[in-house]
């Protein structure tokens, strides 16, 4: 048996495509191989923000190569994450399909925030371990990510809509470098910038460091070309001056010739340039170290942190639970059921599982907010909230299952995904309703299965004869799932007199 096994982060940047392959011994990650392309994927968003033919070309060509490499590994483990321009471009779906299909794994699209998280995670962990509090930033070619953090947690995480692709294509055309184009670009950085200075400027924390390309490419420019002031290192705004006073002076992005910068940089040079001064400024950052970490290696190590039970997710999901003041031990007896109930009907599905116990735990965080359709509440902050450590597809996937929990399933069908698990779905309404009067005297489920649009259920009768009001509420659920093709007998109900159910689907919510 190995001692170890091999994962792999993609991160399609707005930039460049990075492939991180990583040896895993224990609960360390060890470099084996890297892969970059310089895709400059957000060059491709036109006016409209559609990608074009060009970039999705370019964009393929690279994960098919990165497919080659990856060609072997499981689907575990290899996660790739799409950023800031499959977040914003409107046929970033259709793009997808083509991207999975060339990479040959499934793609997700993170939030800003979640980024920004990925980001420490992978800048901490490559700097030395200190308890004071640092600022770290990352410039990407779409977006800048802000995080404050201590040690390896995260206190305050943002993410601002200005990148070095962006920037240079809006403020830079055709390479034309002048003092206007620095000053405009610059006060639109400082214009973003006003959003977070109250929380991200000096005062925040004690010590800045700059993640990824932009950071590291500035930094070794400035060193290289002799930039700094002597005795200063890193980036500074004396640094960044001489740097831009030196391009203003080419004119042009053709004529600038400095020491340590790569063609595939060069070209988004100024824009990078320009949000890293508005930065600097308007955060009163005199210094700025570099760190060698960055969101990919933070993907390894949450892959990592996954694999060994430290799961990011389940972590955000009982903050959520704490938050909205959700009745804890409901949540549990609902949780419960609902697994057990899962089992019988799915066997040993760890993933649908999980979601199904999420599900279970959150769902009714929306009667924080109301409780008439709280369903629909709870649904909304789930699909949009801040989650640490899940994507949007992760998000959407389990407000569709929170929002399944009651109430009308054929109302519901226009707004559920055709691949909603339709087992999980059985099993949270049965658990909910089971468990309405909110007390610990569950029913005995002597057997679930589950078949082709068909779900078969027995309950202690003896129970059921205690409880009136599950009866009937079990009944009208029946009715239910009769209304959008689906076959459901439960043993051990009895017929009401009137042989109908009674109005209580609010009560049994």
């Amino acid at each position: 048996m190995a001692e170890y096994t091999t994962i792999a982060a993609v991160d399609l940047g707005s930039n460049s495509f990075h492939c991180q392959i990583a040896r895993v011994d224990g609960e360390q990650t060890y470099p084996l191989d890297g892969l970059r392309d310089a895709v400059r994927l957000g060059a491709g968003l036109d006016d409209n923000k559609m990608l074009d033919e060009a970039s999705q070309a370019r964009a393929i060509a690279c994960l098919q190569r990165f497919g080659e490499r990856l060609r072997g590994f499981q689907p575990g483990d290899v996660r790739a994450l799409g950023t800031n321009t499959l977040r914003v471009a409107k046929n970033a779906a259709a793009f997808l399909q083509k991207a999975e299909s060339a990479l040959g794994f499934p793609i997700e699209v993170i939030a800003g925030r979640e980024e920004a998280r990925l980001i420490y995670l992978g800048v901490s962990h490559s700097l030395p371990q200190s308890k004071e509090r640092r600022l770290v930033m990352d410039i990407g070619g779409g977006s800048t990510e802000f995080i404050v953090g201590e040690e390896y947690t995260p206190l305050r995480l943002d993410s601002l809509y200005m990148g070095c692709v962006s920037y240079t294509r809006r403020y830079f055309k055709d390479g034309k470098l002048s003092k206007g184009a620095f000053k405009a670009a610059e006060t639109a950085a400082r214009t973003e910038l006003q959003h977070i200075v109250a929380g991200f400027s000096h005062g925040n924390w004690t010590h800045a460091v700059g993640s990824s390309g932009t950071a590291r490419a500035l930094a070794q420019v400035l060193q290289l070309n002799g930039l700094n002031k002597p005795g200063e290192s890193g980036i500074t705004p004396s640094g960044l001056e001489a740097l831009r006073m030196q391009l203003i002076r080419a004119g042009d992005l053709a004529r600038v010739t400095l020491e340590g910068l790569r063609d595939d940089r060069a070209g988004v040079l100024p824009g990078g340039l320009a949000i890293m001064s508005a930065v600097l400024d308007e955060l009163s950052i005199a210094h700025m170290t570099v760190a060698d970490g960055a969101m990919r290696e933070g993907i390894l190590l949450d892959m990592l942190g996954r694999t060994q039970h430290h799961d990011t997710r389940d972590a955000t999901v009982a903050q959520f639970v704490r938050r909205y003041h959700v009745d804890a031990p409901q949540a549990h007896r609902v949780t419960q059921l609902a697994i057990s109930l899962h089992q019988q009907l799915a066997g040993k599905d760890g993933r649908t599982a999980q979601y199904l116990e999420w599900a279970a735990q959150l769902h009714e965080i929306g009667i924080s907010v109301a409780y008439s359709s709280y369903h629909r509440h709870s649904a909304y902050i789930v699909n949009n909230a801040d989650m640490p450590g899940f994507t949007r597809e992760e998000q959407h996937r389990l407000s569709q299952l929170v929002l399944a929990h009651r109430r009308s399933l054929k109302k519901l069908l226009p707004e559920l995904d055709d691949a909603i698990d339709w087992r999980s779905v059985f099993a949270l309404r049965i658990a909910v309703l089971l468990c309405q009067r909110r007390t610990n005297n569950n029913p005995r489920i002597l057997s679930a299965r589950a078949g082709e649009k068909r779900f078969r259920l027995a309950i202690d009768p003896a129970w059921i004869l205690r409880n009136p009001l599950t009866n009937t509420v079990l009944g009208e659920e029946i009715r239910e799932w009769e209304k959008i093709g689906f076959d459901v007998k439960i043993s051990g109900l009895y017929e009401t007199d009137d042989g109908a159910a009674n109005d209580s689907t609010e009560s049994a919510g």
